[in-house]
């Protein structure tokens, strides 16, 4: 293990294949596993049973699977923080482990996370999602793929972030924001659709329109939520607009309104 610096802690029990890059003074405690081509840079700690996929980047002073900030913890019932491959942590980000939930804490594949990015225990973060500086995530929270969450934004605990959403700087997140659209403000209110990024997606005019349309149908028509969902149940349906109805159904803590 010639890419290790000589001055890195390395529990003897963790699992770290050969081609793993460790920096200066980076910690691995017992039971982590870190897969092929990850680099890991100075000043980095890999808490406990962490699982780490392939060819992840680790930067200065990121904390990777620590203990969550929840009066209720003990080592005893805590979960792994799970990690897929291919994302990319800045400098200072901090993500807890579970503690209340049998999966724990979950990150998928192809996520950029900025710099002092938080995320709290038993949070789930899907694929290619880009987390924005210093946002933070409490306890609970699930971010979906595709979804663009700018700086300094705040997520209340068990919020569900769609699927190629945007999040505007500073917004303070409370219910549930559905997919493929932009939330701001504080509180957040649902000011579109996300028809940059979904242009940027590739996402054709038609489809771009449907989905306008059964926001406005949702939001604008004088119809309650269900009444709306139902209007759009009888209509001809797109895979995404059958994603938008679902999200509604099946949202727990409500979704957010409409500017």
């Amino acid at each position: 293990m010639t890419k290790i610096h000589p001055t890195a802690i390395i529990d003897h029990h963790a699992e770290i294949h050969d081609s793993v890059e460790i920096g200066p003074f980076s910690i691995v405690e017992r039971g982590a596993r870190i897969g092929a081509g990850c680099r890991i840079e100075s000043h980095v700690r890999i808490y406990s049973g962490t699982i780490i996929g392939c060819n992840n980047r680790i930067c200065h002073g990121a904390l990777l699977g620590c203990e969550p900030q929840d009066l209720t913890f003990s080592a005893a019932n805590s979960k792994p923080l799970t990690i897929g491959d291919n994302n990319h942590f800045k400098e200072g980000v901090n993500i807890s482990r579970g503690v209340k939930t049998d999966a724990g804490t979950i990150i998928g594949c192809g996520n950029y996370f900025m710099g002092n990015f938080h995320a709290g225990h038993d949070s789930i973060i899907g694929n290619n999602n880009v987390l924005g500086h210093a946002s933070v995530l409490a306890g609970h929270v699930t971010i979906g793929d595709n979804a663009f969450i700018s700086g300094l934004v705040a997520i209340h605990q068990f919020t569900y972030i769609g699927n190629r959403v945007m999040i505007a700087g500073c917004a303070k997140i409370v219910k549930d924001i559905p997919p493929f659209t932009i939330g701001d403000g504080n509180p957040a209110r649902i000011c579109g659709i996300n028809s940059v990024g979904l242009r940027r997606a590739g996402f054709p005019p038609e489809v771009r329109m449907a989905i306008k349309l059964a926001y406005k149908r949702i939001y604008n028509s004088g119809e309650n939520i269900h009444q709306a969902l139902a209007a759009l149940e009888e209509e001809p349906q797109t895979s995404e607009i059958v994603e938008v109805i679902n999200f509604f159904k099946q949202s727990k803590r409500g979704v957010t309104a409409h500017r």
